[in-house]
């Protein structure tokens, strides 16, 4: 077979065997055809909208150990936990500014109980009820999970980082195992989240054939959204030299998972913007269609240090650039259509 029979079936039919994505990631004759296909998928589905969530971090301790993570705990990282009103204050503030969806992302602290967060989640609701609430927590029960979708929790991210277990092992301690993580996905599904999952693109130890079997776990598990971004070394981590992910892998791998996935939600990543001045507006030219502008406030921003040199950038400037590439923000939730 050749590249430009399988990625012609992919535009067409939006499936692929591990031997066909395989033929894909070894070549980049086709990058440019597929990105085009990309673009006019998303446009099908999305037309030239673009939607916002709004990141607020709430706190940088964390339980685990991930060996490519500035927060884990054995890491001399700046620790801080917000404060209820200063995610009230956040989460206003972006409300002012059009968005629609609040991202409450943390390390797994054991600070942030049920009671609190239901506690949290139930007064956001109560104040902006027209918004979407997401949670990126990190694994907990079932029980857990249930709790805090009954008191509003619309979404939850938690990246599956790798589909093969023996790659997993190379970026966890061995107190953490991609069965839970797995568990944990399909209970977020089953207590009706829409549910986020995703990998790093070049983590240390990844083959073309690991990242084979993400794209066919993706591809077997639909979640409603998809979140890759280039990996990027921290310079507290072991990983602290390896080399960074390509840039141009992470849009080749976006405009694959738009076609597989017409109607996900798919980020252009914070890390995308990182590698790149233009990184997050080549993601959307390649299928995106969400950008997580960073709403935390400042006095923070520099201490959730998951990787180095992390970008920011104001919401004005955000809805700038996308608009100098012919794209709309538009102030809505954007669910998973």
């Amino acid at each position: 077979m050749t590249a430009r029979t399988v990625a012609e079936k992919l535009v067409s039919s939006g499936t692929l065997s591990k031997t066909e994505i395989l033929v894909l990631l070894q070549t980049d004759t086709e990058d440019e055809f597929l990105r085009q296909a990309a673009r006019e998928k998303a446009h099908s589905v999305f037309g030239n909208t673009i939607y916002l969530r709004g990141l607020v971090e709430i706190s940088s301790f964390c339980k685990n150990d991930c060996y490519y993570c500035g927060l884990r705990c054995s890491a001399e990282a700046e620790r801080y936990r917000l404060s209820t009103e200063d995610i009230f204050a956040a989460c206003a503030a972006g409300y002012e500014e059009g968005i629609r969806t609040f991202v409450l992302q943390g390390g797994e602290d054991g600070y942030f109980t049920d009671d609190r967060v239901c506690t949290i989640l139930s007064a956001l609701k109560a104040k902006f009820p027209d918004a979407a609430i997401t949670l990126s927590l990190g694994e907990r029960s079932r029980e857990s999970y249930a709790r805090l979708r009954e008191a509003g929790a619309d979404r939850y991210l938690l990246r599956h980082e790798t589909a093969n277990a023996a790659h997993y092992g190379k970026l966890h301690p061995p107190n953490m195992q991609l069965a839970s993580r797995m568990e944990c996905l399909r209970n977020l599904k089953a207590l009706g989240y829409q549910v986020g999952a995703g990998f790093m693109v070049g983590s240390p130890y990844q083959t073309p054939e690991t990242v084979a079997e993400d794209l066919l776990f993706l591809q077997e598990f639909r979640p409603h959204m998809i979140g890759i971004g280039p990996f990027i070394p921290q310079s507290k981590t072991p990983f602290a030299q390896m080399p960074a992910g390509s840039l141009s892998l992470t849009l080749k791998l976006l405009t694959v998972l738009r076609l597989m996935h017409p109607r996900v939600l798919l980020p252009a990543t914070t890390a995308l913007a990182t590698l790149a001045e233009d990184g997050r507006e080549q993601g959307i030219l390649s299928g995106a269609n969400v950008v997580m502008p960073n709403l935390s406030p400042p006095k923070v921003r520099g201490k959730y240090a998951i990787y180095d040199n992390k970008a920011f950038e104001t919401i004005d400037t955000v809805r700038r650039k996308i608009a100098d590439i012919g794209y709309e923000i538009k102030n809505v939730r954007g669910d998973y259509k």
